[in-house]
């Protein structure tokens, strides 16, 4: 005889959390579904906040010491919201050597922030990778989802703040028609 043990309610009526809880059911509340239902929270919300972890917790019926456990072991789960925009510095081999390190550098003073983080602002979130795949452009970063290389602390700073102001500038004024 197997004794299941009731399922939390949803912790809001946000309808997020029902895309969660298909992906839970799915897989029969089964403890080996922990990485999947993360991720599943993780696109529904962005990030992981506590309140999902003791809900997926609660709801596979495994200790929160694991969820949170595996919530901080892998790099992709955020337990805090990204930045608006999003900056990964390749710290790979050819990377470090080619200067990586002044990157990072350069990130943390220009912007207060340390790898892992995001800005108080909320503009920025700062992280590093062991290697993107560009070892031919070291140094490398990811910049919203886009490869640059062969870069100097400079303009990777002036690129961040290009995108930055982009996002804030107001739109410019549309162009005449030219005449028929």
């Amino acid at each position: 005889m197997s004794l299941h043990r009731p399922k939390p309610p949803l912790p809001s009526d946000d309808t997020r959390w029902k895309l969660v809880n298909a992906t839970m059911r799915r897989n029969g509340y089964a403890d080996h579904a922990l990485i999947e239902t993360l991720h599943s929270v993780q696109d529904a919300f962005g990030f992981l906040d506590e309140t999902a972890l003791r809900f997926v917790a609660a709801s596979l019926d495994v200790p929160l010491s694991k969820v949170f456990g595996v919530a901080t072991f892998y790099h992709l789960f955020r337990l805090k919201p990204k930045g608006r925009h999003t900056c990964v510095v390749c710290t790979g081999t050819a990377c470090y050597i080619k200067g990586a390190g002044v990157l990072v550098d350069a990130l943390r003073a220009h912007h207060q922030v340390e790898p892992g983080e995001t800005t108080a602002d909320g503009a920025l979130s700062v992280l590093t990778a062991r290697c993107v795949g560009a070892c031919g452009l070291a140094p490398a970063a990811v910049v919203d989802g886009e490869v640059v290389g062969k870069l100097a602390p400079e303009a990777l700073l002036e690129r961040l703040d290009q995108l930055e102001h982009a996002k804030t500038a107001p739109a410019p004024p549309p162009r005449a028609r030219a005449p028929a």
